[in-house]
Protein backbone atom coordinates (compact mmCIF):
# COMPACT_ATOMS: atom_id res chain seq x y z
CA UNK A 1 0.00 0.00 0.00
CA UNK A 2 2.59 2.51 0.75
CA UNK A 3 4.28 1.85 -2.71
CA UNK A 4 1.12 2.77 -4.29
CA UNK A 5 0.62 5.83 -2.22
CA UNK A 6 4.60 6.78 -3.97
CA UNK A 7 3.01 6.23 -6.85
CA UNK A 8 0.05 8.35 -6.39
CA UNK A 9 1.74 11.29 -5.32
CA UNK A 10 4.32 11.07 -7.74
CA UNK A 11 1.87 11.14 -10.32
CA UNK A 12 -0.29 13.63 -8.92
CA UNK A 13 2.78 16.01 -8.32
CA UNK A 14 3.60 15.24 -12.67
CA UNK A 15 6.73 14.01 -11.68
CA UNK A 16 6.71 11.29 -14.40
CA UNK A 17 6.04 13.52 -16.75
CA UNK A 18 9.25 15.30 -15.97
CA UNK A 19 10.97 12.08 -15.41
CA UNK A 20 9.68 11.02 -19.28
CA UNK A 21 10.99 14.62 -20.61
CA UNK A 22 14.22 14.29 -19.24
CA UNK A 23 14.41 10.70 -21.05
CA UNK A 24 13.85 12.12 -23.91
CA UNK A 25 15.99 14.48 -23.90
CA UNK A 26 18.91 11.66 -23.00
CA UNK A 27 17.69 9.64 -25.77
CA UNK A 28 18.01 12.45 -27.79
CA UNK A 29 21.68 13.04 -26.51
CA UNK A 30 22.65 9.34 -27.20
CA UNK A 31 21.50 9.58 -30.72
CA UNK A 32 22.86 12.64 -31.47
CA UNK A 33 26.17 10.90 -30.11
CA UNK A 34 26.17 8.41 -33.08
CA UNK A 35 26.07 11.11 -35.68
CA UNK A 36 28.37 10.71 -38.36
CA UNK A 37 29.24 7.36 -36.82
CA UNK A 38 28.21 3.85 -37.95
CA UNK A 39 25.17 4.12 -36.02
CA UNK A 40 23.97 7.11 -38.42
CA UNK A 41 25.03 5.12 -41.04
CA UNK A 42 23.06 2.09 -40.92
CA UNK A 43 20.18 3.24 -39.37
CA UNK A 44 20.70 2.15 -35.63
CA UNK A 45 18.46 4.19 -33.26
CA UNK A 46 18.64 4.18 -29.39
CA UNK A 47 14.67 3.65 -28.39
CA UNK A 48 15.11 3.00 -24.24
CA UNK A 49 17.32 2.33 -21.50
CA UNK A 50 17.52 2.19 -17.78
CA UNK A 51 20.41 1.84 -15.13
CA UNK A 52 20.29 -2.00 -16.34
CA UNK A 53 19.77 -2.22 -19.77
CA UNK A 54 19.25 -0.35 -23.14
CA UNK A 55 17.27 -1.29 -26.37
CA UNK A 56 17.55 0.28 -29.96
CA UNK A 57 16.44 -0.74 -33.68
CA UNK A 58 18.01 -0.90 -36.76
CA UNK A 59 17.04 -0.90 -40.50
CA UNK A 60 16.79 -4.24 -42.62
CA UNK A 61 17.53 -2.08 -45.71
CA UNK A 62 20.11 -1.72 -48.51
CA UNK A 63 22.48 -0.50 -45.82
CA UNK A 64 22.52 -3.59 -43.65
CA UNK A 65 21.60 -6.78 -45.71
CA UNK A 66 24.20 -8.69 -47.75
CA UNK A 67 24.30 -9.44 -51.29
CA UNK A 68 21.41 -12.51 -50.83
CA UNK A 69 18.93 -9.65 -49.44
CA UNK A 70 19.21 -10.77 -45.74
CA UNK A 71 19.83 -9.24 -42.68
CA UNK A 72 24.02 -8.93 -42.43
CA UNK A 73 25.82 -10.87 -39.74
CA UNK A 74 28.43 -7.93 -39.83
CA UNK A 75 25.44 -5.55 -39.56
CA UNK A 76 23.95 -7.50 -36.56
CA UNK A 77 27.52 -7.63 -35.21
CA UNK A 78 27.77 -3.96 -35.48
CA UNK A 79 24.10 -3.44 -33.82
CA UNK A 80 25.16 -5.63 -30.65
CA UNK A 81 28.50 -3.87 -30.23
CA UNK A 82 27.28 -0.54 -30.00
CA UNK A 83 24.13 -1.48 -27.83
CA UNK A 84 26.68 -2.67 -25.71
CA UNK A 85 29.23 -0.03 -26.27
CA UNK A 86 27.04 2.58 -25.07
CA UNK A 87 25.37 0.85 -22.58
CA UNK A 88 28.72 0.17 -20.78
CA UNK A 89 29.62 3.89 -21.11
CA UNK A 90 26.86 4.93 -18.91
CA UNK A 91 28.24 2.91 -16.21
CA UNK A 92 31.62 4.63 -16.24
CA UNK A 93 32.60 8.08 -15.44
CA UNK A 94 33.54 8.98 -19.47
CA UNK A 95 35.82 12.57 -18.05
CA UNK A 96 38.43 9.99 -17.62
CA UNK A 97 37.44 6.50 -18.60
CA UNK A 98 36.31 5.05 -21.91
CA UNK A 99 34.86 0.95 -22.93
CA UNK A 100 36.47 -0.37 -25.63
CA UNK A 101 35.58 -4.07 -27.02
CA UNK A 102 37.87 -7.08 -26.49
CA UNK A 103 36.03 -9.62 -27.55
CA UNK A 104 32.36 -9.67 -29.51
CA UNK A 105 30.91 -13.51 -29.93
CA UNK A 106 27.33 -13.64 -31.98
CA UNK A 107 25.26 -16.50 -33.00
CA UNK A 108 22.68 -15.79 -35.51
CA UNK A 109 20.15 -17.75 -35.01
CA UNK A 110 17.40 -16.92 -37.82
CA UNK A 111 17.51 -14.68 -41.38
CA UNK A 112 15.15 -11.62 -42.00
CA UNK A 113 14.73 -9.68 -45.22
CA UNK A 114 13.14 -6.61 -44.65
CA UNK A 115 11.45 -4.07 -41.87
CA UNK A 116 13.66 -3.65 -38.53
CA UNK A 117 15.09 -5.83 -35.72
CA UNK A 118 15.34 -4.33 -31.83
CA UNK A 119 17.94 -5.10 -29.73
CA UNK A 120 18.04 -5.28 -26.14
CA UNK A 121 22.10 -5.12 -23.97
CA UNK A 122 21.81 -6.48 -20.31
CA UNK A 123 24.53 -6.71 -18.51
CA UNK A 124 25.94 -10.28 -17.19
CA UNK A 125 28.70 -8.50 -15.15
CA UNK A 126 29.74 -4.91 -13.97
CA UNK A 127 33.42 -4.51 -12.92
CA UNK A 128 35.81 -1.52 -12.50
CA UNK A 129 37.82 -3.41 -15.74
CA UNK A 130 35.70 -5.56 -17.54
CA UNK A 131 32.22 -5.44 -18.60
CA UNK A 132 30.23 -8.23 -19.84
CA UNK A 133 26.87 -7.68 -22.10
CA UNK A 134 24.39 -9.88 -23.69
CA UNK A 135 22.60 -8.60 -26.23
CA UNK A 136 20.01 -9.80 -27.99
CA UNK A 137 18.77 -8.64 -31.37
CA UNK A 138 14.74 -9.95 -32.37
CA UNK A 139 12.98 -9.63 -35.56
CA UNK A 140 9.45 -8.13 -35.54
CA UNK A 141 7.92 -10.64 -34.34
CA UNK A 142 9.98 -11.08 -31.52
CA UNK A 143 11.55 -14.03 -32.64
CA UNK A 144 15.02 -14.17 -31.64
CA UNK A 145 17.33 -13.45 -34.88
CA UNK A 146 21.28 -12.90 -33.07
CA UNK A 147 22.28 -13.46 -29.58
CA UNK A 148 25.54 -11.76 -28.42
CA UNK A 149 28.07 -11.38 -25.94
CA UNK A 150 30.40 -8.56 -25.63
CA UNK A 151 33.09 -8.10 -23.53
CA UNK A 152 34.20 -4.39 -23.16
CA UNK A 153 37.90 -3.12 -21.50
CA UNK A 154 37.87 -0.13 -19.19
CA UNK A 155 40.54 1.98 -19.59
CA UNK A 156 41.48 5.13 -18.34
CA UNK A 157 42.14 8.11 -20.85
CA UNK A 158 45.31 9.49 -19.37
Amino acid sequence: QAEDGIRDSVASRGLGDVYKRQKQKSLEKLNAFGQGTMMEHIGIEITDFENDYICGKMPVDNRTVQPYGLLHGGASAAFAETLGSIAGGMQIDLNDKGVVGIELSCNHLRSVKNGWVYGRAAPIKIGRKIHVWNIEIKNEDENLVCVSRLTLAVISKK
